[in-house]
């Protein structure tokens, strides 16, 4: 499975799990549709502890910041559904926050995501993104997704510095400071 290049429609976001144990980060596809109603809804049953959580931070960062992420529209006027789609052995749908922000803002502003790009990040109910364990393991799982872009949190930059320089020519390594700044860096105006 290949992150393809050409933008995606929607509410559709490639995201990177944080991967524990054994299984590692893996890739997935997040779908969100949506339409008149409250709440979200996940369709992916049983669902993933893990994924459940990364929906409901995603879901509660884009109530609290509604403002700067989808301006006058109102989220809690909309009804989500969202689906967890793995790519890999991993199947927990661990730290997608910011996938699932990205995601559900795209959905709700009708707006692409851009192609070829990765999303990476766990969120906190505050707003601010969690420290990633393995940033060179999801930068190599990303270029072997054929990735062009890798967007994640800033607080990665130090642990790419033992990324290989020819792994460093082969993908473009975005950074964001906060949930918001990835929405718009993930988003096509």
């Amino acid at each position: 499975m290949k992150a393809e290049s050409d933008p995606l429609p929607p509410g559709q976001v490639w995201g990177v799990s944080l991967g524990a144990g054994e299984t590692g980060p893996g890739l997935y596809r997040i779908d969100v549709t949506c339409g008149p109603g409250s709440g979200v809804k996940i369709l992916n049953q049983p669902t993933p502890p893990a994924f459940r959580e990364s929906v409901r931070v995603g879901e509660q960062n884009l109530y609290t910041r509604s403002k700067e992420l989808v301006g006058d529209r109102n989220p809690r006027e909309e009804e989500f559904s969202v689906q967890m789609r793995p790519m890999d052995s991993d199947k927990t749908g661990t730290g997608l926050g910011i996938p699932v922000l990205v995601a559900l803002c795209g959905g709700l502003l009708g707006r692409n995501t851009r192609g070829g790009t990765i999303v990476v990040g766990a969120l906190n109910l505050g707003g601010s993104t969690e420290m990633i364990p393995n940033a060179v393991r999801i930068a190599e799982l990303a270029i072997d997704k054929q990735a062009q872009t890798l967007l994640m949190p800033v607080s990665a930059r130090r642990q790419l510095n033992d990324l290989p320089d020819d792994l460093w020519t082969k993908i473009s390594i975005e950074f964001y400071k906060d949930g918001t700044d990835a929405v718009f860096k993930a988003l096509m105006e």
